[in-house]
């Protein structure tokens, strides 16, 4: 029945956006295998739009608090939502990640580790790596473009404009499993699948995460820096 409700909802999702969005999907998903699909997240059309470029069943991990309402709750994780608590290593999520992919199916991941405000990509997070380092699998990058003109953060309403999805090709980091471990390996990952994910989209690399919160650390940490922050 679950499945029926999924498959339902993916035609619907596709229809909605041929005709509101002149929704076109380029390139395409690994028709079997477990993989990760590692996205941009502009919008919270994404998850549906995504999804419809891509003929299988797919598991989304997303914010624990999008969805307050037991019963919504209980039917969309059916459905395939994974909550994730944000701001820590959600283990019960990535845990389910990681057994869906190590059975054969489509896990997708924001590893911005949520929606953009500005448009432009964020740094990538480390989540993404732990999941690569416990499955081995490879990472599938896609780019959505025309989202955040739809329905930005803040928005209440959508517009009408154009959406394309962009899927590249699987990205395979077994060979640097052998130079690379732990929180080295992560920000590999990261950093490499980000890359990607703005070449698909013909738009700018977003600096280190890492690099980025030592920044901000460092910023906070002088008097000049308070005080533009208090204003």
């Amino acid at each position: 029945m679950i499945s029926a409700l999924y498959g339902c909802l993916w035609l619907l999702s596709r229809a909605i956006g041929w005709l509101c969005f002149r929704y076109r999907a380029v390139g395409s998903v690994p028709q079997q295998g477990g993989f990760l699909i590692a996205s941009n997240h502009a919008s919270y059309l994404d998850i549906p739009l995504l999804g419809c470029g891509i003929p299988r069943r797919v598991w989304y991990l997303g914010r624990h608090d999008l969805f307050t309402a037991p019963w919504l709750n209980g039917l969309l994780q059916a459905l395939g939502w994974i909550p994730l608590r944000i701001g820590r290593l959600d283990r019960d999520a990535f845990g389910k990640a990681v057994s869906h992919i190590q059975a054969g199916k489509l896990v997708v991941i924001f590893p911005e580790g949520g929606r953009t405000m500005t448009g432009a990509l964020k740094p990538g997070k480390p989540g993404i790596g732990v999941i690569v380092a416990q499955t081995g699998c490879q990472v599938v990058p896609a780019y959505i473009e025309g989202t955040f003109e739809v329905l930005p953060p803040g928005a209440s309403w959508p517009s009408f404009h154009r959406v394309t999805v962009a899927y590249g090709a699987p990205i395979d980091f077994s060979s640097d499993t052998a130079r690379l471990e732990g929180k080295a390996f992560y920000r590999h990952v990261s950093r490499t699948v980000m890359a990607k994910i703005a070449e698909l989209g013909q738009v700018p690399t977003p600096g280190d995460w890492s690099a980025n919160a030592g920044q901000r650390h460092d910023l906070a940490a002088t008097p000049t820096a308070k005080s533009c922050n208090a204003e």
